[in-house]
C-alpha cells in the first residue's frame, strides 16, 4: 500500500490517479496500433478515447457515489464526491459510462461502431490491469481473511489492520483481478488479428470480463456486511455481470450473422 506516489512542493500526487493515468496512456498507444488495421486514423482514436475517459470516470464515480452515499457521502461535504483521487470509482459504472459516451461520438463522427469497439476491446483489459495495481496502492478492493501463503497484510490504520492490533491477512484481490484481466488482453489481441465478423472482440471482452470478474468479486471482503447489494449471496458487481454476460452473447449470436470480415 503507497497511496502517496510523490508530492510537487506540498501537492499529494496520489497513486491511484497516476495508475489511472497510465492505464488511459497503454490504452491510447495500444488502440491506435490496432486501429490501423481497420484503417482508422490515430487522431480518431484519440478523439474517441478522450470521450471514453470522460465518460468512464463520469459513469464509475456516479456508480460509486450512488452505492456508498449513505456510508461515505451523506454526512460528507458536497466536495468530497469530486475527490476521486482518493479511488471510490465502479467499474461497471465506468464501462457503462465510457459504452454511451462513445456511441455518441462514433455516431456524431460516423465511424465504423463495432470495428471501433473491436479496436478499443483489449485496450479496456490491459486498462483495466494498471487500475487495479492502483487500487492495490490505495489500499481499496482488497479481499477477505485468507489463510494461504500468498496472502497480504495492509499497514496499520488500514480497515484490515486497525489501529493497536495484529494485521488481518487477506486475500490480494487486486492483483487476482489484474493478473485475470492481463490473461484477457493478450487473447483478445490474439483474437483481434483472427476475428471473423466486426464486434466479435468487443462481444468476447463483455462475455469473458463478466465470468473473470465474477470470479475475482468471490474473494473481495470490503464490501460492508449489510450492504444492500448482497442478494442471493452475490455483490453488486456479480448481479451486474449476468446481464453484461447475457448481452455480450446476444452480440456474438447477432452480429457473427453479418458480412464476414475480410482477410487481410
Amino acid at each position: 500500500m503507497h497511496p502517496i506516489a510523490f508530492h510537487i512542493g506540498s501537492f499529494a500526487v496520489h497513486s491511484y490517479g497516476v495508475m489511472m493515468a497510465l492505464a488511459f496512456l497503454a490504452g491510447l498507444w495500444t488502440a491506435t496500433l490496432r486501429a490501423r488495421r481497420e484503417n482508422i486514423s490515430g487522431e480518431r482514436v484519440a478523439d474517441v478515447t478522450l470521450w471514453l475517459m470522460v465518460g468512464a470516470i463520469l459513469g464509475a464515480r456516479t456508480a460509486y457515489v450512488t452505492t456508498y452515499w449513505k456510508q461515505q457521502f451523506a454526512d460528507q461535504p458536497l466536495s468530497e464526491i469530486f475527490m476521486i483521487q482518493h479511488g471510490g470509482l465502479v467499474y461497471y459504472g465506468g464501462l457503462i459510462g465510457a459504452t454511451i459516451a462513445g456511441i455518441i461520438y462514433i455516431h456524431w463522427k460516423k465511424m465504423p461502431l463495432w470495428k471501433t469497439a473491436d479496436v478499443f476491446a483489449p485496450s479496456i483489459a490491459l486498462g483495466s490491469v494498471l487500475g487495479r495495481i492502483g487500487c492495490l496502492l490505495n489500499g481499496c478492493c482488497y479481499g477477505r481473511v485468507c489463510e494461504m501463503p500468498w496472502a497480504i497484510t495492509f499497514p496499520e490504520g488500514h480497515e484490515t489492520h486497525p489501529l493497536g492490533q495484529a494485521a488481518m491477512p487477506v486475500h490480494p484481490t487486486e492483483i487476482y483481478d489484474a493478473l485475470l484481466n492481463l490473461v484477457l488482453y493478450f487473447f483478445l489481441a490474439w483474437l483481434f488479428r483472427r476475428k471473423k465478423f466486426d464486434g466479435q472482440i468487443f462481444a468476447t471482452y463483455l462475455i469473458i470480463y463478466a465470468v473473470f470478474r465474477s470470479i475475482a468479486e468471490y474473494f473481495r471482503g470490503d464490501y460492508p456486511p449489510d450492504h444492500v447489494h448482497f442478494t442471493f449471496g452475490l455483490t453488486s458487481a456479480q448481479l451486474v455481470s449476468v446481464p453484461i454476460f447475457i448481452i455480450g452473447l446476444a452480440l456474438a449470436l447477432v452480429l457473427s450473422r453479418r458480412t464476414p470480415v475480410k482477410p487481410n
